[in-house]
């Protein structure tokens, strides 16, 4: 039998994490042809999710749990889990119940016919209509600019073949633009649309700054044209100034006794080349920031605690390996 690892990443979810567990069974209570694990990771919550799962794992060893000594964020502790699971496929599936469970059915149904990765893309949202078109507008623009072709509305739900989760483990980053990755690996994708629900209970912890961070990071990995954008305009720019120079002095030349260019040209000029630098110099920032959290090699989480494995499935870096050796 055939085993398939759900991977569910959790921040202060007590009100969501054993209906979803409950969804989740009854699924696969319906394909008796599949074994399945469900692995939460919890990123160190301060109300009462690890709790609830540890009662949930107690009962039933098919939930494995990880809990993180603290809060990695929202980048780093699902990527984690992915790499830890040990199913012949792995599908990813939040905690907040907007990802609905049902899919999973298709889900296996595109496996089963050869796809490697298959992923829900969400077309429509009940979500807030002002977040949801943020979101869009942000998908578009990094795909116009991306190296490769990014896929629209998607955020991580789907399923990905052992092959995946093997090639992505070979990628040994620390802070990894996910939806960018799946792209990379170029393995053919099914897309399966949904509408996304609204959220039940709790808080999302989604907001404009994790957004701005996903946006930063998917472009910083996958695209150079803002920093050749940044040459470009500093080239453009120079020569408009030079331009705007001359005919200051011819005009001036001319007009010598009436001409006067005042300081309001020198102010506004002053204002908008500082504003230009400080904003690539900005964008220049992220990328260095980029290339530094990468260089530091830092661990994507540090466990605090696992309950239901067997063992310690850590991914290991075999260069590092060998050189320990």
């Amino acid at each position: 039998m055939k085993l398939i690892s759900i991977v569910t990443p959790c921040y202060n979810e007590e009100g969501n994490v054993s209906e979803l567990y409950s969804q989740v069974k009854a699924v696969f209570a319906t394909l008796p042809q599949y074994r399945y694990e469900h692995i939460f990771i919890d990123n160190s919550s301060t109300d009462k999710t690890v709790e609830e799962l540890k009662k949930l794992a107690q009962t039933d060893n098919n939930v494995k749990l990880i809990v993180n000594s603290r809060n990695f964020g929202h980048i780093r502790s699902p990527y984690h889990a992915l790499l830890q699971a040990n199913g012949d496929a792995v599908i990813s599936l939040v905690a907040d119940l907007q990802d609905p469970p049902e899919l999973i059915h298709e889900f296996l149904k595109k496996w089963e016919e050869g796809y490697k990765v298959v992923i829900g893309v969400k077309p429509k949202s009940q979500e807030s209509k002002l977040m949801f078109l943020i979101r869009r507008m942000g998908y578009s623009f990094i795909n116009r600019i991306a190296d490769i072709k990014l896929i629209k509305n998607f955020t991580g739900f789907g399923l990905y073949d052992k092959q995946v989760i093997n090639v992505l483990q070979e990628y040994d980053d620390p802070y990894p633009y996910f939806r960018g990755m799946i792209a990379d690996i170029g393995f053919d994708i099914a897309e399966i649309p949904y509408n996304q629900p609204v959220r039940k209970r709790g808080v999302t912890k989604n907001n404009l700054y994790s957004l701005y961070d996903i946006g930063m990071l998917g472009i910083t990995s996958y695209s150079k044209i803002p920093l050749r954008l940044a040459t470009m305009a500093g080239f453009f720019l120079s020569v408009v100034s030079l331009f705007l120079s001359v005919v200051f002095l011819i005009l001036k030349c001319i007009f010598w006794n009436t001409f006067s260019a005042g300081t309001a040209p020198i102010l506004i000029g002053l204002f908008f080349f500082s504003s230009v630098q400080l904003f690539f110099i900005g964008l220049l920032g992220e990328y260095i920031s980029s290339i530094n959290t990468r260089v530091m090699k830092r661990p994507l989480v540090v466990e605090k605690e696992r309950i239901n494995f067997e063992e310690r499935n850590h991914h290991i870096n075999f260069k590092e390996h060998e050189n320990i050796n």
